[in-house]
């Protein structure tokens, strides 16, 4: 995030100010431009003093150091602050009980394509908030990415796609690397061809703007060779396994929420 809010073209109202843990840590954002960082570890009221001078207040924490950050920083919100959190598994009710009532408060899950600007981005938003404060949300996740609203009890779900499909992603090419070295090649060779078609495939389907379905019948010819690999992955019942595996993702993040409290 920011990353996002201080590359070119960015236009943001004031200050940015952030926190982190550790010396270590702030001194590796010190180079980001348009930034105050502050440790704790050096000051240890960097967070209230950040939370004082802010008007849109992101938690970027674990989610079981929310109740301890949440009560530390509880005094120092400004009246009609916008507090977003990304922790996953914290409801918006377990957050509207933490704040104050002078807040508004967003659920945010991002991913970890947000890191070069290609992320995607679950908001939810609860019935105190307005259409300012949603798009005040949208556009900061905005900048490192697309975003999807969605309802407080779809996060989970949220997660289990886009939080947890980088994952899957780079299972897939590790499993098909994998397989290209048992056909013979050289590590290095079962890499380059696995890496550069699955980033040649979503570059296509990127800058065609079609469907997936669309370009998977213009590509499985009904002779070819691929329909035949297709077939065989259909047959194994590959929805089912990503069902199963989205199940558990969420399954987890059920057990983080009660972990923490919920």
């Amino acid at each position: 995030m920011l990353k996002g809010l201080t590359k070119p073209g960015v236009a943001v109202n004031g200050s940015i100010y952030a926190t982190c843990s550790s010396a270590s840590r702030a001194a590796e954002l010190a180079s980001l431009s348009q930034v105050t960082v502050t440790a704790v570890e050096d000051d240890p009221s960097a967070n209230k003093n950040a939370v004082f001078e802010s008007d849109l207040v992101v938690l970027a924490v674990n989610p079981e150091g929310v109740p301890a950050l949440i009560a530390d920083v509880s005094t120092s919100f400004r009246p009609g602050a916008l507090v977003v959190s990304v922790a996953a598994g914290v409801t918006l009710a377990r957050l509207k009980k933490m704040l104050p009532d002078s807040v508004t408060v967003v659920r945010a899950l991002p991913n970890m394509g947000g890191e070069v600007g290609c992320g995607v981005t679950g908001v939810a938003t609860n019935d105190s908030c307005t259409q300012d404060h949603l798009e005040i949300a949208s556009d900061l996740f905005g900048t490192v990415g697309t975003v999807v609203v969605v309802g407080d009890d779809q996060l989970d779900e949220v997660s289990s796609i886009s939080g947890s499909g980088p994952g899957y992603f780079y299972f897939f090419v590790e499993q098909l690397t994998a397989t290209g070295i048992e056909l013979g090649f050289s590590p290095g060779q079962a890499r380059v061809l696995a890496e550069q078609t699955f980033l040649g495939s979503a570059a296509l389907m990127q800058s065609s703007g079609q469907k997936p379905e669309e370009l998977l019948r213009y590509f499985t010819s009904p002779q070819g060779t691929s329909i035949k690999a297709i077939e065989q992955l259909s047959a194994a019942d590959f929805k089912k396994v990503l069902l199963k595996a989205t199940a558990a993702s969420i399954a987890r993040a059920r057990e983080i929420a009660a972990e923490t409290g919920e």
